[in-house]
């Protein structure tokens, strides 16, 4: 019975710091996701028509109250740095803004 307990004791405290050993690896892998979520920028003129996130500018109060596709004061979220790189067919440039503006015809 003595070496049972002393192989369970075993087999317990190699899982034990099996566990504690990943524990650092699965939080930097996790703490990346969650600075990525957490880096992100207002993108003007990207979102769909009751699509955006939160105020739109003249006669809307908050999200989802967009008026029309790529409305040029209604902003959504994106991932930080893509904003100008996603396309917007009401933008003077093509893309989205970082500041709203007046759309031009789609």
């Amino acid at each position: 019975m003595n070496k049972t307990m002393t192989a369970a004791s075993l087999a317990f405290a190699f899982g034990a710091a099996m566990s504690i050993a990943a524990a650092p690896a699965f939080a930097a892998s996790h703490g990346g996701a969650m600075k990525a979520d957490m880096e992100k920028e207002k993108c003007f003129g990207v979102a769909m028509k009751g699509k955006n996130d939160c105020k739109a500018g003249a006669g809307t109060t908050c999200a989802g109250t967009s008026k029309m596709d790529y409305q040029g004061n209604a902003w959504s979220m994106v991932p930080k740095g893509t904003c100008e790189k996603t396309m917007s067919k009401t933008s003077p440039t093509g893309n989205g803004q970082l500041m709203e503006f007046k759309e031009k015809k789609a």
